[in-house]
């Protein structure tokens, strides 16, 4: 399984007499070459990928709120996630609960 690391930049904007910092979050996944190779296919390398392509999505969205072509490309996104989790589920559930263990995607419930 890849890692994923958290970068956070930090801007200065100046707008009129004031300044305001921006924080901007990006997600890096770092994994070899050869992993990335070996399980293109496979279900669990799609749902990291497609993970990775969520929060990065998120964290643009949390600046640009009014960005409606990013919005409806991050819903397309989710969608084919939840297509590939749900098939993963119904096909082997233990691989299933370790992927969503690993990628920390569902919250866990708690009675």
């Amino acid at each position: 399984m890849a890692l994923l690391l958290l970068i956070s930049k930090i801007h200065i904007c100046k707008k009129g007499r004031g300044r305001f910092f921006m924080v901007k979050n990006s997600f890096i996944s770092v994994s070899s070459q050869k992993e990335k190779e070996e399980n293109r296919g496979s279900v669990e390398f799609q749902v990291f990928s497609f993970t990775t392509k969520i929060r990065r999505l998120t964290s643009h969205l949390e600046l640009h709120k009014k960005d409606s072509s990013s919005q409806r490309g991050l819903k397309k996104i989710l969608g084919k996630r939840q297509r590939l989790l749900a098939y993963l589920s119904k096909k082997n559930r233990e691989r299933y609960k370790e992927l969503i263990g690993g990628l920390d995607i569902r919250e866990r419930k708690t009675r």
